[in-house]
């Protein structure tokens, strides 16, 4: 049985998968911080002198929010882009072109502002707090729906002296706003606190701090204070994605007060189950004694957003509440199943400004008791400094950045954390500390990226702190930042690394004149060892192409796209999309062994490097999360909510199986009729088990793009690790659904 891989077709064309689209805060929704999908930089070649600040575009406003990144945008009169998008508090938007001002049009790809007559942002003067200066606009991280490219924002604004809060849908490629929006954000809740019978969000009372969650076509906001003035509450409100209707509200204290949720921007996080969690600050807390208030908690909401599943409360929450040390200052990290135990599979952590690292079973949270936390896994005191914002979580390692600390690294292993760091930065840093975020290459090349007061960015070696790669005081003339926003954090994507300040987005990258070699790897899998004839591979390096562009058809150029062209020992190698900092090219299927891949653009040799290709060197395309791209028997996308019944066929789709039979030149899309499958012998394991390999070769109509069908063997529900191997090399795992 083959497939019908339509779905499929601009994953085959420009391997999409192999450019890391960051449409949330800290990379997905377990908010653990770290991009495993970064292959051009790398420890050897983040240095001052081969890694600097290539460009910067100037905004009208503070950013708090974490800069998100979209490949391949087909921008609306403007073509195909890379694109950076930041929010400003003076209620701007934009979107620019991710690889430098090189748009003939110049600026911004669009601009959006939501002022008017007689609208403005808030001045933070008008809330008595200065928390968010020196006015209030757009606070929270956008959120991103690259499905149906909308882009959901929440703006503050002043309109003739009424104080407004809009959620807004823009459409990615224009900054149009979608059909039905804005919608003005109102919420109540039946509860006592404020005096009455119901609790309401007073808009000029609150802001829109956390970043936002899209979970199961539902926008989560989060909410909280201006500073600790007055009375209030901390709300969780959702609202349906397509009509922007209001579908749930959660409020944190409905029988008294305060409990904000504000994390220093740090959006909630959800788990596989669609569980979200959030952190609520200093506040009434009575849920011991069976109220409904959850002030000071780590708080587990069910699918949907509107009830507690689980908490957990520190023993010392009085103190921390009236001391104002409250858990809310940061948000959480869900760790991965390899730091837990048989006990403790799933695993959370966080701080607050008290210093003290609770590391919680997301299955227990633990609830409340009066004495100590001996109820959760573990509780860590005085481990380091007040922390705001989120920790982040490579390699069985924790990584916090207290006020006062710098980078600290904390090793877990078996449901236990370190009690002391294993590592740490050279300097510390002064308030509020930093908001650390992670590049590596699956599990290798980790770099730990920071943004502090000085204004200054870093790099170190995630495998030892103390190993200080980068800052930008190395070489303050070509790349300093002008300032510094507060609790801010860089988004490292594709070979660039951006940070966002009062008054500008700063890109920084190889430079073009420093000497880099060209980073090439598996368009599946990033590994750069996973390279054979007729395979997908990503180039990444700077000035690779004039423009961003496809191929136009099948058969594959062999000459070339965007100005650029690409030899692999010689041989032409077919070029499936270009862009200035990425190429996407097919082995050619006469290459084998050590070989030279060299770029030219308007004929002109621009790069080199080096690559072995071996016989076979399988990658599985992922859709995001790490889930295999994979159909199900009827066609239909295999997912958590779609999950492929025991004893059906799956058909999962990858690249690098090397010969087949028979023969299919190279940049040719392959026909159906024969078949040309693969000469080596393919094996699959889903979660650990064999499974029948039904088909393995070329997916018809295409090129490159390999296609396996095998047979689901007989697992329980739930999700498994999908491997694939070929002559004895294996891929990387990837997750698919089984029922």
């Amino acid at each position: 049985m083959l497939a019908k891989p339509q779905i499929f077709l601009i994953l085959a064309l420009t391997s999409v998968s192999a450019q890391v689209s960051v449409t949330t805060y800290q990379y997905d929704v377990s908010r653990a911080g770290a991009n495993k999908s970064e292959v051009a930089l790398m420890p050897s070649n983040v240095n001052v002198n081969q890694f600097g600040k290539l460009f910067s575009y100037p905004v009208d406003g503070y950013v708090y929010g974490q800069p998100l990144y979209l490949p391949n945008v087909n921008i609306a009169g403007r073509g195909m882009h890379n694109v950076v998008f930041v929010a400003t508090e003076h209620d701007s938007v934009y979107a620019f072109d991710a690889d430098g001002p090189g748009d003939p049009a110049g600026g911004p790809l669009w601009h959006v502002s939501f002022l008017g007559s007689g609208v403005t942002p808030v001045p933070a003067n008008d809330t008595g707090c200065n928390q968010i200066v020196p006015e209030i606009g757009i606070t929270g991280t956008p959120v991103i729906d690259p499905n149906s490219g909308t882009l959901y924002l929440v703006a503050m604004t002043k309109e003739n002296g009424s104080y407004v809060h809009r959620l807004h849908a823009l459409d990615i490629t224009s900054g149009q706003e979608r059909s039905g929006s804005p919608v003005v954000i109102e919420a109540s809740s039946p509860g006592t606190g404020d005096g009455g019978k119901t609790d309401v969000l007073v808009p000029k009372d609150y802001k829109q701090r956390p970043g936002l969650l899209l979970l199961n076509g539902v926008v989560y906001t989060g909410w909280s204070s201006h500073c600790d003035i007055g009375q209030y509450h901390g709300w969780l409100l959702g609202y349906d994605a397509r009509s922007l209707a209001q579908v749930s509200v959660y409020n944190t204290t409905p029988n008294g007060g305060l409990g904000s949720l504000w994390a220093s921007g740090a959006a909630p996080a959800a788990d596989a189950a669609s569980n979200i969690y959030i952190v609520s600050a200093n506040g009434t807390f009575d849920r011991a004694s069976g109220g409904p208030d959850f002030g000071e908690s780590y708080i587990k909401l069910g699918s949907g957003g509107r009830s507690v599943l689980d908490y957990f409360t520190p023993y010392n929450q009085q103190a921390l509440s009236d001391g104002d040390v409250d858990t809310g200052s940061a948000g959480v990290a869900l760790l991965g199943d390899e730091a837990g135990s048989a006990a403790h599979p799933h695993l959370m952590t966080g701080a607050g400004k008290e210093g003290r690292i609770y590391l919680l079973d997301r299955d227990r949270l633990g609830g409340y008791q009066s004495n100590s936390d001996s109820e959760i896994v573990q509780s860590i005191p005085g481990a380091i400094s007040g922390l705001f914002g989120n920790p982040a979580y490579f390699n069985n390692t924790v990584y916090f950045c207290g006020s006062g600390d710098g980078v600290e690294a904390f090793p877990i292993s078996n449901a236990q954390m370190a009690t002391t760091a294993a590592s740490r930065s050279p300097q510390p840093y002064g308030y509020p500390g930093c908001v650390p975020t992670i590049s590596a290459n699956n599990t290798s090349n980790g770099i730990v990226w920071t943004l502090e007061s000085g204004p200054t960015l870093h790099a170190y070696d995630a495998g030892n702190l103390a190993n200080e790669l980068y800052n930008t005081a190395q070489n303050p003339d070509r790349d300093a930042l002008d300032s510094y926003v507060k609790y801010s954090v860089p988004t490292v994507a594709n070979g660039k690394v951006y940070g966002a300040t009062q008054t500008a987005l700063m890109a920084y990258a190889l430079l073009p004149a420093g000497g880099g070699s060209l980073g090439i790897s598996s368009a599946a899998s990033g590994d750069p060892a996973a390279i054979a004839p007729g395979a997908i591979v990503s180039i990444y390096g700077q000035g690779l192409a004039n423009t961003t562009a496809p191929a136009p058809a099948y058969p594959l150029p062999g000459a070339t796209v965007g100005g650029a062209s690409v030899t692999i020992n010689g041989w032409p190698a077919p070029i499936f999309f270009a862009s200035p900092t990425q190429l996407n090219v097919q082995v050619p299927f006469e290459v084998s062994g050590a070989a030279t891949v060299s770029v030219s653009v308007n004929g002109a040799p621009v790069n080199s490097g080096n690559i072995t290709v071996q016989p076979a060197g399988p990658g599985l395309f992922e859709i995001g999360q790490g889930r295999a791209a994979a159909q199900n028997q009827n066609y239909s996308v295999n997912s958590s909510s779609n999950p492929a019944a025991v004893g059906s066929t799956i058909f999962l789709y990858m690249t690098g199986l090397g010969a087949l039979t028979p023969v299919v030149a190279t940049g040719v899309a392959a026909g159906a009729n024969p078949l040309s499958t693969a000469n080596q012998t393919v094996t699959a394991t889903i979660g650990g088990q064999a499974a029948t390999v039904q088909y393995a070769g070329i997916a018809p109509g295409y090129a490159g793009l390999d296609q396996v069908n095998v047979l689901v063997p007989n697992l329980a529900p739930g999700d498994y690790p999908v491997q694939i191997s070929v002559g004895g090399a294996a891929s990387k795992a990837a997750t698919v659904s089984v029922r």
